[in-house]
């Protein structure tokens, strides 16, 4: 009896045995299809994502924005174009410096703390201008620092112009705004910029005038130091203390706001503008300036400082024609961002800089360009 109770208790351990066996089998089978059917999901989702990479975004085959006479094309440039690509002449001495320098500017080296960085080709960069000036204005700009931006820079004019359409590479765009320099004009004109900048998918906006001259190389260096994924307005105002105006909703109460000024320039972070879109774009810049009567560098600071409680970020170094020129030590010229030029009735308010002569160079925009760049091909040498 007892040898027969011992044997059945040994052929229950058996089958527990063998059914602890059978489960720890299944368990082990069902952890492996399932660390495959992972693997193969992420395989395809990565190969998804790089064949959706690899296509056009969807905004480029459907470019049609809200004014009828912009160009139907797309102002994404491709990725590794050159940047100079015929600015210097093949013998020109100062390829290897120029390159060095963009090179320099550009790098995107992650850092520990894995920083968004930001290159040349994340900025879209935009010029006002108007056909009355593409002539005394545009070609300064187009042969000096435009040759450092070209596929980022995009004129925005009130007139097509086929000669300069050519000139900038077909980066000319007709807002199909008024050619006159009032508010709605101006709000108009910036409105497209801003709506086209949100269609380039571009990591920074940065809006200047035609006036302005622009050191490439220390923009970049300025907007590397901003996380664009932040919301950023990068600008300097003219005026002392915040511009103060009447609150038109609640009469007669005020508002006051900083703005910065359009003739030294500012720049918007990609975050910053999305916040901005349902309250700007489509054509509702154009509506808040004829709110508040006011053109369109006021009408951007009262976007982002009042209605969504964004400070601008001041930037020393942007100038505007409003500030003296002369007062700008050469040896800094290199550490700045923007300059501008006006003319004060006889006076011209220009950099005091040695180079061209003024019949030639009467901006002094050459001889900033030979000053930074000095082996560019026509520099003197």
């Amino acid at each position: 009896m007892s040898y027969q109770v011992s044997k059945m208790r040994l052929t229950l351990r058996r089958i527990l045995q063998a059914l602890f066996l059978a489960l720890l089998f299944s368990f082990s089978t069902l952890a492996m299809l399932r660390t495959f059917a992972a693997t193969s999901s992420r395989s395809a989702t990565i190969t998804e994502h790089v064949a959706a990479v690899k296509e056009e975004p969807p905004w480029i085959k459907t470019f049609v924005g809200l004014w009828p006479d912009r160009s139907l094309r797309s102002v994404f440039g491709e990725e590794g174009k050159e940047l100079v690509a015929s600015a210097i002449d093949d013998n020109d001495d100062n390829t290897i410096e120029f390159e060095r320098a963009i090179s320099t500017t550009t790098s995107t080296t992650t850092t520990a703390a894995s920083k968004p960085q930001t290159s040349l080709d994340d900025i879209f960069i935009s010029v006002k201008t108007t056909k009355n000036f593409h002539a005394t204005r545009l070609d300064v700009i187009i042969k000096t620092w435009f040759t450092l931006a070209r596929e980022q820079t995009w004129f925005f004019t009130d007139s097509d112009d086929e000669e300069y359409s050519e000139k900038t590479h077909n980066h000319l765009i007709n807002t199909g705004c008024s050619a006159s320099h009032n508010r709605m004009a101006l709000c108009c004109k910036m409105a497209v910029e801003f709506d086209t900048f949100l269609e380039s998918n571009k990591r920074w906006f940065c809006h200047f005038d035609d006036d302005n001259y622009v050191n490439v190389p220390q923009l970049v260096r300025m907007l590397q130091k901003h996380d664009w994924t932040d919301d950023w307005y990068l600008g300097k105002p003219s005026i002392k203390a915040p511009l103060e105006i009447l609150d038109r909703e609640h009469m007669p109460q005020k508002i006051s706001f900083w703005f910065a000024t359009g003739g030294a320039g500012f720049c918007l972070s990609r975050s910053l503008g999305l916040k901005m879109k349902p309250l700007a774009s489509g054509g509702k810049f154009i509506s808040i300036g004829d709110k508040i009567r006011l053109p369109d560098d006021v009408t951007m600071g009262y976007i982002v400082e009042h209605l969504l409680s964004k400070q601008l970020t001041v930037v020393e170094e942007f100038h505007s024609h409003l500030e003296p020129m002369k007062f700008l030590k050469q040896s800094q010229l290199a550490e700045q961002i923007t300059f501008s030029y006006s003319h004060y009735g006889p006076e011209m308010n220009v950099l005091s800089l040695n180079g061209f002569n003024n019949q030639i160079d009467p901006y002094r925009f050459l001889s900033l360009h030979c000053h930074l760049y000095p082996n560019f091909s026509f520099c003197p040498r």
